[in-house]
């Protein structure tokens, strides 16, 4: 039997650079970056692992090459190393991830772990398996930290709270609102195979989680539904171009997470939300990244 095997292309950076060769990594590869740290380092390497043949993995490793290259002319002092492109067997692919990727609790309440992982909830502690992919994260990421936290920090406001997921990606979010009570959980996402994902992870996990395709900008802009937390975890563009789309689903005394944001991007997003008529309750900041919690200034309209 043939052996399975994956191209890992990487690029060294520094978590001053992090934001935007992680974001050219995605645009050219199409692919999820995974950030870890080098051993023996502080400093970020950003892999994404592809399955292509040869020919196409080296295409995209010199694209993104010269996609660097570009970018240095306009940004002198960005950190980037030469992109690397190395074959790896199934068998160190899956060793390599489980060096990297560790458990993780939520606070008290929420264990999140990969399946070879022997690590015991503590009592009263939710668990989570999510083995990471090639394409879709695990939960590490910033942004994700911030909504996971604040899903479990919020859930007891509400006697029955249910929970819109925007871009689950992985479902990681969904899946975690289902763990920890939220009584109806309904996740989309526009990219098919991350509706595969996300279901396979929620099939997994025996969490009756509602996953759909859809494209968030053909949506209907009013919305009779609402929801108690709303999850959009999203690019800069779409939260902003949505913002009506978005806020029409969220509960008058709901919940409104909003990640997937640059710090220097913040600032925007947050006066298209507070002129939409919601005030932030809650923000974090971590390396590139900013994330926001927004609830209602005044309860809107039924």
């Amino acid at each position: 039997m043939k052996k399975k095997f994956f191209w890992q292309l990487w690029v060294d950076t520094d978590e001053a650079s992090e934001a935007e060769v992680e974001g050219l990594l995605a645009t050219v590869t199409g692919g999820v970056p995974v950030a870890y740290q080098k051993e023996g380092s502080r400093e970020p390497r950003l892999t994404v692992y592809l399955e292509p043949p040869a020919e196409e993995a080296q295409a995209l490793r010199d694209c993104l090459e010269e996609a660097l290259r570009r970018l240095k002319a306009f940004r002198p002092r960005l950190n980037a190393s030469e992109p690397r492109l190395e074959r790896l067997e199934w068998e160190d692919w899956a060793e390599s991830w489980k060096k990297h990727f560790k458990p993780l609790a939520i606070g008290r309440h929420l264990l999140i772990r990969p399946s070879w992982s022997r690590r015991q909830a503590r009592p009263g502690q939710q668990v989570l398996v999510l083995d990471p992919g090639l394409s879709f994260g695990t939960g590490n990421h910033p942004t994700t930290l911030f909504c996971l936290r604040q899903l479990v920090r919020h859930f007891p406001r509400w006697p029955r709270p249910d929970l819109l997921d925007m871009g689950t990606g992985s479902g990681i979010l969904a899946l975690a609102a289902a763990k920890l009570g939220y009584c109806k959980v309904t996740a989309f996402d526009f990219d098919p195979v991350a509706v595969r994902v996300a279901r396979n992870n929620c099939r997994a996990n025996g969490a009756a989680v509602a996953v759909s395709r859809k494209d968030l900008r053909e949506m209907p802009a009013t919305s009779r539904k609402k929801y108690t937390v709303v999850c959009a975890n999203l690019e800069c563009d779409l939260l902003l171009s949505e913002t009506a789309r978005i806020t029409a689903r969220v509960a008058p005394d709901g919940l409104l997470l909003l990640a997937g944001v640059l710090r220097t991007q913040f600032a925007g997003v947050r006066e298209a939300y507070e002129k939409a008529g919601l005030t932030l309750i809650a923000e974090q900041a971590e390396n590139e990244w900013h994330s926001g919690a927004f609830e209602w200034t005044q309860r809107p309209r039924q």
